[in-house]
């Protein structure tokens, strides 16, 4: 199974982090309207991204009849329900600019939380799952 894609994904949600903690160093409610066109954005991927795995690549797992990869497949998946749920709320909450503009400080302690949290479970997937799902699951070119 190629996981490029996945991997290219998750260079596309990083630099939404990495850019939205630039605005958001500058100054938020100078910069509400990049902020909120950014969350738009990167929900856009991330759900793209969730949907992808949830369809193919958790799915291919399980078919791969690779019991400690599929039972790994499973914790990340389950472990990302919480995640996204989080996610979703917040990109609910700051996806205009008003609301990014109205309370710059709300935005900022749940974005830290929010995205902290993106950014640790991505890294995981980057350094342990996606490496093993390579390992066994890659087919030759």
């Amino acid at each position: 199974m190629n996981i490029d894609k996945f991997k290219d994904q998750h260079s596309q949600i990083l630099d939404f982090i990495a850019t939205l903690r630039r605005h958001a160093h500058a100054g938020i409610a100078e910069h509400a309207d990049d902020i909120a066109r950014l969350v738009v954005a990167m929900s856009a991927v991330i759900k793209m991204h969730l949907a992808a795995e949830d369809k193919a690549l958790y799915p291919a797992l399980e078919a791969a009849h690779d019991r400690q990869l599929a039972r790994l497949g499973r914790q990340f998946q389950a472990e990302m329900a919480s995640i996204a749920g989080a996610y979703n709320a917040f990109a609910r909450q700051w996806n205009t600019a008003a609301r990014v503009r109205a309370d710059p400080e709300g935005f900022r302690a749940q974005a830290n939380q929010v995205l902290r949290t993106v950014f640790e479970r991505m890294q995981r997937e980057n350094r342990d799952f996606y490496p093993a799902v390579e390992r066994n699951l890659t087919t030759p070119a």
